[in-house]
């Protein structure tokens, strides 16, 4: 089955879109100067409906028994009534209650009159205008008024006509002109709340997208001060080492230098795969023209971590419980990052003299994390207000309902407590 577009049927699709683009554009037009379409429409009527009637062949139109049953008025007459039945279409969208009134009432006091002009068909016009742009409390009203004048205009023809016929014809026509009056009226409604629900839409997705930008930034954020704090500092610690080996120690100093580029490397390597994932994505038809990205580190990498730690001074004592292989990734990868930040934060503030005890215990239903140093031998303690680390910490913690509470230990020193919510969510089970 072949198929086929708007285009491709008749060569009406670019019809339609010219169309399309006229519309929009009278209608721009319109909103622009409102008083052009309304005095194009006096014109028109004044043209079509008024003129006829002031010329002789044109009062003689009818039949003639019904000619007989009414009043031809003079001419002064007909054009105050005629002026009475147009003008007020001037107004008809700004105000079509009044409008209404004015056509009905001079309409009204014609037929009273006896007397029969083109021009009647403003009131269809005005009952139509006050439909599509008056109160909707107000059309009641105006059709009561809109059926006594034609029971009025049945009464006066119905000696040439029958009365029902007649009455049948014009509530018809009323009918119709109001009917479609609402139907534009609706429709135009319905279109307005389309293009508002488009605009809300429109809204709502680039907030979503702003806001997808900016948590990736801050996770991107994240795994940036994790990486290169824990790395700088490591490698400042080393740095303080060397230095002091140098003298007393060559081959120690060289270590450090080793150690400090070995750390510098792996700082880079990391660099690069967090940053990797921030490059658009490769050619799906050439997977090797993308970044070659390392796995996440996990539990299996704390005890490197640890190592690193240890060349730079401090004493750490790791021990786990549980079984760590079963966690998935992104609980190992908060476990390792929160580690991290904890054994970055001692570096800095308690420095390589201080003892860390660091312990994971995997249970049922939750990952339990300590980290806790002895202190600085001097009286460096940590700062008082909440860094970008203990941030970063509990943000990643509140991924897994965790829970992180952080401060001094009753023995001295800093102590780092995490409990990790291990429990499946509705969307993992």
């Amino acid at each position: 089955m072949t198929s086929v577009s708007i285009d491709d049927t008749g060569g009406m699709g670019p019809l339609v879109a010219r169309l399309n683009r006229g519309g929009r554009r009278l209608r721009q037009a319109d909103r622009a100067r409102p008083w052009v379409l309304d005095t194009l429409v006096v014109v028109v009527a004044v043209v079509m409906f008024c003129l006829p009637d002031l010329l002789p062949e044109g009062r003689a139109d009818g039949p003639p028994r019904l000619r007989l049953q009414l009043t031809e008025l003079p001419t002064t007459a007909t054009l105050a009534l005629q002026a009475g039945l147009v003008l007020p279409l001037l107004w008809r969208r700004r105000k079509p209650l009044v409008a209404f009134g004015v056509i009905a009432a001079v309409f009204l006091l014609q037929w009273s009159l006896g007397a029969v002009l083109r021009a009647d068909i403003a009131l269809f016009v005005a009952l139509y205008s006050l439909a599509l742009h008056g109160r909707l409390r107000q059309l009641p009203w105006a059709g009561a008024v809109m059926a006594g004048a034609m029971v009025l205009v049945a009464l006066r023809v119905s000696p040439s006509v029958s009365a029902w016929d007649a009455l049948f014809f014009l509530l018809s026509t009323a009918t119709a002109a109001l009917a479609l009056g609402l139907v534009i009226r609706f429709r135009r409604a319905q279109l307005a709340g389309l293009r508002e629900r488009a605009a809300r839409l429109e809204i709502e997705r680039d907030q979503r997208s702003r806001l997808a930008v900016a948590t990736e930034r801050a996770r991107v954020a994240r795994e940036m001060h994790d990486i290169v704090g824990h790395n700088l500092a490591v490698i400042i610690s080393l740095a303080h080492a060397g230095a002091y080996a140098t003298d007393v120690a060559p081959e120690r100093g060289k270590e450090a230098l080793n150690l400090i580029g070995d750390t510098g490397r792996q700082a880079l390597g990391e660099l690069r795969r967090v940053l990797g994932v921030l490059r658009e994505a490769a050619d799906k038809d050439d997977p090797s023209s993308g970044p070659l990205l390392s796995p996440q580190p996990g539990i299996m990498d704390i005890e490197t971590l640890c190592a690193g730690v240890r060349a730079a001074g401090p004493e750490v004592v790791y021990r786990t419980a549980g079984d760590m292989d079963t966690l998935d990734s992104g609980v190992q990868l908060t476990a390792y990052r929160i580690v991290q930040e904890a054994l970055t934060n001692t570096l800095k503030h308690a420095g390589a003299g201080t003892r860390v005890n660091l312990s994971l215990v995997a249970e049922d239903d939750r990952l339990e994390i300590r980290v806790q140093d002895t202190g600085a031998p001097g009286p460096a303690e940590p700062p008082d207000e909440e860094g970008h680390g203990l941030v970063g910490m509990r943000e990643r913690a509140a991924l897994y309902g965790g829970i992180v509470t952080a401060g001094p230990a009753a023995r001295g020193g800093w102590r780092v407590d995490v409990t990790l919510d291990l429990t499946p969510q509705d969307g993992d089970r």
